[in-house]
């Protein structure tokens, strides 16, 4: 009984693993079917615009990643320091609670310290500080945001140019066979529909990463907001 149990189970293993490696060929044989796919549809665009709309996608993909990592980067765990600065002020003073922030990355520590850097001159000096630093901020964090809409809206507008030339080819090639027969006019519309398709694939993509990015964006701000205030209140509490 055993010696069965054993031969069916072999038997098992080896046909399953004769199915993955089945299915393993034909996803690896229908990968690359996709990508000669599309570099012939690429090349069949046309290399005018569709190089151009290949260069916006390239400049947008390499705007969203630096913009991703920075932000990643830019994200901290604000109680955390808000909850050290609170005691390096109860224990060493305003100087312990500058050296936190210098010790910690991120713009919330950045405006951290301008805020008890100005303490000296008065509490409404460190909230104009805080507030005025954050504007700063703010701006490093959507730093070439407008440029990656810029290829977004770019993107598809290349496109819709390549259908416009290539339904003009079209009609072109009507009026010089005087026929309007399908075979005259199957190659211009073919390279508008092309170069429309990869205008809009490319929008497409870049348009996620915008969103991402923006949300990142309003997420660290709100953290920077309510850390600012939170940093108020212990700066008023720390001079009374």
């Amino acid at each position: 009984m055993k010696k069965v149990v054993n031969v069916l189970s072999v038997t098992g293993f080896m046909f399953f693993g004769a199915i993955q490696s089945t299915f393993a060929q034909e996803a690896a044989e229908e990968s690359q079917t996709f990508h000669q796919e599309l570099k012939q549809r690429f090349i069949e665009g046309g290399p005018e615009f569709m190089g151009i709309v290949l260069v916006a996608l390239i400049l947008g993909l390499a705007v969203a990643i630096e913009r991703i990592i920075y932000l990643n980067l830019a994200t901290t765990n604000t109680k955390k320091l808000v909850a050290s600065v609170d005691d390096a002020l109860s224990s060493g003073g305003i100087e312990a609670a500058k050296e936190v922030c210098r010790n910690s990355k991120g713009p919330v520590a950045s405006i951290f310290y301008q805020g008890l850097d100005r303490i000296d001159e008065g509490v409404d000096s460190a909230e104009k500080a805080v507030v005025s630093y954050g504007g700063v901020q703010m701006g490093l964090l959507e730093k070439n945001i407008s440029w990656l809409s810029l290829f977004i809206a770019l993107a598809p507008m290349l496109g819709f140019m390549g259908t416009v030339i290539g339904m003009i080819g079209a009609f072109d090639s009507i009026q010089v066979a005087n026929d309007i027969s399908p075979a005259v006019v199957a190659g211009g519309i073919k390279v508008a529909l092309l170069t429309t398709v990869f205008g809009l694939v490319v929008a497409i993509i870049l348009q996620i990463f915008y969103n991402y990015i923006v949300s990142k964006i309003d997420s660290i701000v709100n953290n920077m907001e309510d850390a600012s205030i939170q940093l108020i209140d212990l700066l008023v509490k720390y001079k009374k």
